[in-house]
């Protein structure tokens, strides 16, 4: 006859004490509490690795922080993954790699990257402009953002105030410059479009009865500029 496992009870792991030796309380299904000498409380996961059917663990979470509930459900998630022949580990370790780079691609260092091609095409002194005017409005604000995070939204309540002041003309060549840099983003497949391409950069006076602030449209720029960098900004 099967074994059958009694699911634990949040007052059987809130009052579980330590060991001499690191002990597991089972909960079934792969899941087991392990609590460590000092007392310390870990949820694991015990399964087979797709394909090669070794044995291994994979870390849930410390207990209380990840309470009875969520590490079940953490457990059925990480059976989904198997159901799939995906091993759970594997695919949180490249989860994980991907968001790191994905956060280490900065509105910033996209854009130093952006400058070194421009510069081809360019003289140093229209490079270095470019830079500053980045530096000077930009990058205050958005110069850590992850590229994948920069959305028309963010760029608008950035460029607002220098469209406030009446400075059309620096908020004109902004865009560009910021459209030139999500350009290249896609182009380097860093991210699937230019979320700024939807719109104009024709500033405009809104007439909206819910805004009494300048609100105009940022940034168009033709599709077919994805094939290749945009025109300058002068």
């Amino acid at each position: 006859m099967a074994r059958i496992t009694k699911p634990l009870t949040n007052t059987e792991v809130q009052q579980a004490k330590s060991k001499e030796k690191e002990f597991n309380l089972v909960d079934g299904n792969g899941l087991a509490l392990r609590i460590k000498p000092n007392g310390s409380k870990l949820w694991i996961f015990n399964y087979y690795r797709p394909y090669t059917k070794k044995r291994t663990s994979l870390s849930l979470g410390v207990y209380p922080a990840v309470t009875l509930a969520e590490a079940r459900k953490k457990r059925t998630a990480a059976k989904e993954l198997l159901a799939k022949d995906i091993d759970p580990k594997g695919h949180r370790d490249e989860t994980s790699r991907l968001n790191e780079i994905a956060h280490s691609n900065t509105l910033e260092n996209i854009t130093a990257h952006w400058l070194e091609v421009k510069k081809t095409t360019v003289s140093t002194d229209h490079a270095n402009d470019s830079w500053r005017s980045l530096e000077l409005h930009i990058f205050p604000t958005l110069s850590k953002a992850p590229i994948h995070k920069i959305t028309a939204i963010k760029a608008i309540e950035t460029i607002k105030p220098i469209a406030a002041k009446g400075s059309l003309e620096t908020v004109k060549r902004l865009c560009q410059r910021l459209n030139e840099i999500m350009i290249h983003a896609v182009n380097a497949g860093l991210i699937e479009n230019n979320p700024l391409a939807k719109h104009s950069n024709t500033p405009q006076n809104s007439t909206s009865p819910h805004s009494n602030q300048m609100n105009y449209q940022l940034c168009y720029m033709p599709s077919q500029s994805l094939a290749s960098n945009s025109q300058p900004a002068h």
